[in-house]
């Protein structure tokens, strides 16, 4: 098996719909919001697809307007295919995307009743700064807030600077993590 992480596309709307309301339920994404999240990635978001032979497995979303911080706005891989690491590169490719924009650190909410998710973040190295009390709707239900700070990538001349250019196109991964994430 081998999975490729790749900017998401307006053709990947209809799986992504399927993974996010067979995970998420009624507080699913809809399809007027995630089309506006693509719509937006000229302006500071970044949302990728973990495709396996042409089969949308999972989905994450960065937001990283400037200003040194960057958020993670959705993450999540097929039930099916949980323990296989994909969370795991979902989450570094985040990460490393906010290193390349030159973000300091990287917040995220994820629900206090997420277990999974929040062993997969803690593992990646974020930690818990606060709680949003009912932010998932409808269900109420409290979210964790959770930090990581990211260091820089070194720049052309190994000063630490940020590259300006970023990475297109697709990158390969093989599973090596038993790890995966979801919002």
């Amino acid at each position: 098996m081998s999975i490729a992480l790749r900017p998401m596309s307006r053709r990947d709307l209809a799986a992504v719909l399927v993974l996010e309301g067979a995970l998420f339920g009624a507080e699913a994404w809809t399809e007027g919001m995630l089309s506006a999240e693509i719509a937006g990635m000229r302006s500071g978001r970044y949302y990728l697809v973990a495709e396996d032979e042409s089969q949308v497995v999972g989905y994450a979303g960065l937001l990283a307007a400037g200003g040194g911080q960057a958020d993670v706005l959705t993450m999540a891989v097929a039930q099916d295919r949980w323990g296989e690491g994909i969370g795991a590169a979902l989450l570094g490719e985040l990460i490393a995307e906010a290193a390349r924009r030159g973000c300091r650190d990287v917040f995220l909410e994820v629900r206090v009743d997420n277990d999974r998710a929040q062993s997969l973040y803690r593992r990646h190295g974020f930690t818990e700064v606060g709680l949003r009390r009912g932010y998932y709707q409808p269900s109420g239900t409290d979210a964790l807030v959770m930090r990581r700070a990211v260091a820089s990538e070194p720049g052309p001349s190994g000063t630490g600077a940020t590259p300006k250019a970023r990475k297109r196109g697709g990158r390969r991964w093989a599973p090596s993590q038993n790890a995966e994430g979801t919002r």
